[in-house]
């Protein structure tokens, strides 16, 4: 007898339940669950159902992490609700008059929507973006690296920037260093090359993101000098996580080496027991972790200038979710150093293994993040001092949810939030697509998904023919690969046209008339966290003077 099974749609209560996650494939026996520490009220002996404590008891530390078994092929996020997030805005459509364009019925027409934006405003050269979006650093995970052709093609087809993500050097086998510093990096040249062969030289760019690994290996160097990137960012963290970047390691050869290269890795591959224990199968994989950064406001300006020195036309920074007063030094220290693209990051997901208890119990939610940014950025206006372009990331996946950052974002004279970052959804649309692509290939689709696409990847893909037309010569799931043309298709003809249809139901026909009136807070804890009026206090405020005069 296997004792008894879990009960039926316990995970509908992941949200409530810290001892069952679907991030670390637990469960518990019954649903009337403790409210004090999420384990079943009466806990039995023949109990064959594994909660978090249970499944600890045999594999640890690694239930600290989203299921190992899935490492390379997943992205993870927290499943905890923030009780604030961005559903808790409503936009505000308009009926009188338009902004950016002719209040003309033939004219006000939602394609023709400037949905364009930029960032390093300040500069003397703007980057465009062709749709307000930056993928952030994708960096030395499996899961990245194994999709990053895809992703970097899409992206540049998209008009986009591309982030290459922490510790890529140094986790690349075939890299050459010299006296501790990088001077060659096949991986890392690839990578650049990649985004590099669709890029139109114009629109977004390729930029490269080094923490407190890569500036000791020379990464700076390596890029600007040998391989001609001109924008670096500088990383103090993200919103999954405050610690450093890790990945695991599935053999005892790739573990000795990074820790030959200075990683921390753990459990030590050095020790025999340790290796004996591997070999025998007790574990799988070994973590490799990075240090964690202690930045000083002196310093960091002064590595900038270094950086600008060194062939850097553009240097952005992107930090986590710290405490509020962190806020505030990061504001200043980017503002003094005149970063051109601040990124800040909510929490909590990522595309590595983050900790499971730290993205649900760790770092600020995204809205409140936004809101503190906002607060600096207001006083730094009032003193005249200079405010980076700002980017918002931190679980986006829709143009509502784009809107109404940029909305929040809105000081009076238009956004500072000139883009919103996202990676885990576009690497869901890459990894979907050659799942799709393999389903096709063994006639495996799901037969309601023939019956209304087809079983060709240039029907089923909507964007596959425009591409292939605007492309000539190239062909596509060669030159192209089909997960860049599932990401374009999400980025520009889901995104993007549907944040044109938005702005056009708000009148707003370009990205710099968004203002804070254009959403409003459904709940009082909303419009106390971000001054963003509710929809009674702005009726009260508005319809009276309308019917004065009348």
């Amino acid at each position: 007898m296997g004792g008894p099974e879990p009960y039926e749609g316990s995970e509908i209560a992941l949200n409530i339940i810290e001892n069952s996650r679907s991030t670390t494939g637990t469960k518990t026996r019954v649903p009337d669950i403790s409210p004090v520490n999420g384990m079943c009220p009466i806990c039995i002996e023949d109990c064959n159902v594994l909660c978090e404590v249970g499944k600890s008891t045999f594999r640890g530390r690694e239930v600290l992490y989203p299921m190992p078994e899935y490492y390379g092929k997943s992205t993870a996020a927290a499943n905890k609700e923030f009780q604030l997030e961005w559903s808790h805005f409503q936009i505000m459509a308009e009926l009188i008059g338009a902004e950016g364009i002719e209040p003309s019925s033939d004219k006000a027409f939602f394609e023709n929507v400037d949905i364009t934006s930029a960032v390093a405003t300040h500069s003397k050269r703007p980057i465009p973006l062709k749709v307000p979006i930056v993928l952030p650093g994708l960096g030395s995970t499996a899961v990245a690296k194994r999709h990053w052709e895809a992703m970097a093609k899409g992206a540049a087809m998209s008009g986009i920037i591309q982030t290459v993500g922490e510790n890529v050097c140094g986790m690349d086998p075939e890299a050459t260093y010299t006296n501790g510093k990088v001077t060659n990096s096949p991986d890392m040249a690839s990578r650049v090359r990649a985004f590099r062969e669709l890029w139109d030289g114009k629109h977004g760019g390729i930029a490269v993101q080094t923490n407190v690994e890569d500036q000791r290996g020379g990464v700076d160097e390596y890029a600007l000098s040998k391989l001609e990137v001109d924008i670096i960012e500088r990383k103090w963290g993200q919103g999954a996580k405050a610690i450093g970047g890790e990945v695991r390691l599935t053999t005892l050869e790739r573990a000795l080496e990074m820790k030959r290269r200075g990683y921390l890795v753990l459990p030590d591959p050095e020790d025999r027991a340790v290796q004996e224990e591997f070999r025998a199968g007790a574990f799988k994989s070994f973590e490799r972790h990075s240090r964690v950064g202690f930045p000083e406001h002196r310093s960091f300006v002064e590595d900038v200038e270094e950086l600008r020195s060194k062939g850097a036309r553009y240097v952005f920074l992107k930090t986590g979710a710290y405490r509020p007063e962190v806020v505030a030094f990061t504001m200043k220290a980017a503002s003094e150093a005149k970063v051109d693209m601040l990124t800040f990051d909510g929490a909590g997901g990522g595309t590595g293994m983050s900790p499971v208890p730290m993205m649900n119990e760790m770092s600020t939610p995204t809205v409140h993040l936004q809101a503190q940014a906002m607060t600096c950025a207001r006083v730094m206006k009032e003193k005249g001092k200079f405010i980076p372009d700002l980017v918002m990331a931190g679980g986006f996946v829709n143009e509502t949810q784009m809107f109404k950052a940029m909305a929040l974002g809105d000081l009076g004279e238009g956004s500072l939030v000139k883009a919103i970052a996202m990676a885990r959804a576009p690497l869901l649309t890459v990894m979907k697509s050659a799942n799709f692509l393999r389903l096709a290939e063994t006639n495996a689709l799901p037969s309601n998904f023939t019956a209304a696409y087809g079983s060709d990847p240039r029907t089923f893909f909507v964007a596959a023919q425009e591409i292939e037309r605007r492309y000539p010569g190239l062909r596509l799931g060669k030159d192209i690969p089909y997960g860049a043309v599932g990401e374009y298709t999400y980025l520009v003809d889901r995104l993007g046209e549907g944040l044109k249809q938005l702005m056009a139901g708000s009148r707003k026909f370009s990205l710099d008339r968004i203002r804070r009136t254009d959403i409003v807070s459904l709940t009082p804890y909303a419009e106390k966290v971000t001054g963003i009026e509710t929809l009674e206090n702005m009726a009260e405020r508005v319809m009276l003077p309308m019917l004065e005069d009348w």
